[in-house]
């Protein structure tokens, strides 16, 4: 997450070590990262992700604008999108939620604590919470550990 490449790292060891067969996907702005889950780009996800990480700080539409617009978007809106960042302000959490973010979650510095949130945000998100299947707005379905993949969306 931001200015840090190797949280992607560490976020694929944490779910690889848990036995998630997450599909981890990194998308390195916020424009990007609409155009992707749009299906805009060439490769673009085939399903829809199970859940989205999001950090406020990406070049060329911040975190907040891309929240903003995945929750505009119908076919969006219902992919969890937890917000992890550096960030401790009151301000940015406040406006998180508001623009309807699952959570919001302060990035750790140390790596033991950064790999105990990732798998707390993996049993809770991908594990416990029902999600709508893709496309039916009538269905729900409980979401495990062999679904769709897990995105995260930063720089």
């Amino acid at each position: 997450m931001e200015d840090d490449p190797g949280d992607a790292l560490m976020v694929e060891i944490v779910l690889a070590d848990q036995g998630v067969p997450a599909r981890l996907r990194v998308v390195t702005d916020g424009v990007s990262a609409l155009a992707y889950l749009r299906g805009a780009v060439s490769a673009a996800p085939t399903s829809r992700p199970s859940l989205i990480l999001l950090d406020l700080h990406l070049p060329r539409q911040d975190g907040r604008a891309l929240l903003a617009e995945l929750k505009a978007d119908a076919k969006l809106r219902s992919i969890p999108v937890v917000v992890l960042t550096g960030s401790a302000s009151s301000a940015d959490i406040t406006a998180c939620y508001d623009l309807q973010a699952s959570a919001f979650v302060t990035k750790p510095t140390d790596l033991h604590q950064f790999a105990h949130v990732i798998r707390r945000i993996e049993r809770f998100f991908l594990t416990e919470v029902r999600l709508p299947i893709q496309g039916s707005s009538e269905q729900s379905s409980t979401v495990g550990r062999t679904t769709a993949p897990f995105d995260r969306h930063a720089r």
